[in-house]
Parts: structure tokens; C-alpha cells; sequence
């Protein structure tokens, strides 16, 4: 069993937890994942790995509250264990000899993408962060962004805070001002990824996205987070959990993904009703 060690409210739908889990906390890298289940008769969800801590043994996850198990997760208090903590899982981001990096994360993504940023960081990379949000209520990880960049720029759909506009509305000043990256990193919704890379594309520069779609087993067996990858002209086929998460952005078939995205959308959003109506019925 994995305790939850420390739980904090970020906004009001994202939710940040330290668990419990040393021989994940000991193995862990940025850009990788865990598969978690919240009891014996849950479903598993992937979810990427916001940070760790080896001395104390702990694995730090961000989640949005937007399914039935995300919802089962919110009612979980500290000392409440969940059932399986599988990982670390997936291909470490790939971030060795980079000097300049641009990252760009958009809503929740901006978990997955802080703890790249902070090893950058480390390594003494010069880090330009692009963060979005829809609106002020939603923000998260500023602080956190601003000690691990030497650059930041925040963005609202709304303009409620920082700057109104999509993160492609700096990203697209910054490269027509004749910035140099040797690498874009940008995690977020698909359709934010996408345009990111279509907007990095003229410049010939790097741009690695990371790719969260449908997870079962986290080994590639059940073949649901598989990927459409133009390579040379030719079709490959890719699975998210174990070549990835990060792939090239200028290979994703993007439209795909998104329309695979929504393949099991109405299911979800059952199961959803049902364990909102479960926990109601509890608080009754």
C-alpha cells in the first residue's frame, strides 16, 4: 500500500499529492510516469511524475479532478493509501548537454513540465518558460517556475492574469526575434502542442511533446496509447508508455490523437456521474 504523506489544493479542480512509494521515489526521472490504481476494483491511470524526493522516499503527482477515479482520489485524505503505485514508467526526458531550452506548458501540463524545467535548471541550462492557463483561478506553479527560469512568461486565455493570449503568443515573439533554443519542450492539451510545434516548425529547432493519451497496462501490450508517427514519409506506429512519452513533434499526427482522444469520451463521463453520485450518497 502507498500512504498519501501530504496533500495540497492547487486550484480548485488540481490537487497535488506526496506519496510514499521509495523504490519508485528512488528510480524516478523527469518526463516519466506511474500507473496508479486508488483500490482493488479500480481502474488504472497513468499519471507523469511531478517531482521526487529520495531521502524521504516520496513521489510527487498533480492531478485534475475529471474522471471517476480522479474524483475517487479527490476524497482521499493524508494516511489513506492507495493500492498500486506502479513505476517509474516510460523514457526519461532526454535533457543531457542542452544549454538553452524554451518550455511551454499548458494548464495541468505545467506539472509534468516543472520538474523538467527545475533539472535544466540544475544543470545550469538557460530556461525560457512559457506557462498558460485558461484564466487567474486556474494558475499553478508560478513560484515554482520563476526559481527554475531565467525567463517566464505567463499567459491567460482571459487576460485575468499576466498576459492575455495563447502561450504561442510569446513563443512566436521570441523566435522572430532571432532567439536561439536548442530545444523546445512543450507539454499541455494536444491542440496547444500542436500549434506550438507548428509555430517552432519554420524555425528548423528541436520540438519535443509529450504525449499522454489512453493507458491500460504501461507496458504496450493493450496497444490503447498507441501513436501515428510520420517518419520519412512513412507511417510508424509508437506506443506512448514505452517510446515515449516524448516523441518528435514534427512526426505526432496530431488530429489523430485528438480524435482517438475522444473515443471513449461519453464513457468516461458516465462513470464520472456515477462516482459523484456515490460519494453524494455517502455524505447523505
Amino acid at each position: 500500500m502507498y500512504k498519501i504523506v501530504n496533500k495540497v489544493s492547487l486550484n480548485p479542480t488540481v490537487t497535488q499529492y506526496d506519496i510514499e512509494a521509495p523504490f519508485v521515489a528512488a528510480k524516478a526521472q523527469p518526463g516519466q510516469f506511474i500507473i496508479l490504481r486508488t483500490d482493488a476494483d479500480g481502474e488504472r491511470i497513468p499519471l507523469t511524475v511531478a517531482g521526487f524526493d529520495r531521502e524521504k522516499g516520496t513521489v510527487r503527482i498533480i492531478v485534475q479532478t475529471v474522471g471517476a477515479t480522479t474524483e475517487k482520489l479527490s476524497h482521499m485524505q493524508i494516511g489513506d493509501s492507495l493500492h498500486d503505485f506502479v513505476g517509474p514508467l516510460g523514457v526519461p526526458t532526454k535533457i543531457e548537454g542542452l544549454k538553452r531550452v524554451c518550455v511551454v506548458g499548458g494548464g495541468v501540463g505545467c506539472a509534468i513540465a516543472l520538474p523538467i524545467a527545475q533539472a535544466l535548471h540544475a544543470q545550469g541550462c538557460e530556461v525560457t518558460s512559457i506557462i498558460g492557463f485558461r484564466n487567474k483561478d486556474l494558475l499553478i506553479l508560478e513560484d515554482e517556475f520563476r526559481a527554475a527560469s531565467d525567463k517566464l512568461y505567463v499567459m491567460t486565455d482571459d487576460g485575468s492574469y499576466g498576459r492575455q493570449g495563447t502561450v504561442t503568443v510569446p513563443l512566436k515573439e521570441i523566435l522572430d526575434a532571432g532567439e536561439k533554443f536548442d530545444e523546445v519542450i512543450t507539454i499541455g492539451p494536444l491542440i496547444m502542442m500542436k500549434f506550438v510545434v507548428l509555430t517552432v516548425k519554420p524555425t528548423g529547432i528541436p520540438c519535443t511533446v509529450s504525449m499522454n493519451p489512453i493507458m491500460i497496462d504501461g507496458t504496450g501490450m493493450c496497444g490503447g496509447c498507441r501513436l501515428t508517427l510520420n517518419v520519412d514519409g512513412k507511417k510508424v506506429t509508437k506506443f506512448a508508455c514505452v517510446d515515449g512519452p516524448d516523441f518528435d513533434g514534427y512526426e505526432v499526427d496530431f488530429d489523430e490523437a485528438m480524435s482517438r482522444g475522444t473515443m471513449y469520451r461519453t464513457f468516461e463521463q458516465h462513470a464520472y456521474e456515477e462516482a459523484c453520485n456515490l460519494f453524494a450518497k455517502e455524505v447523505k
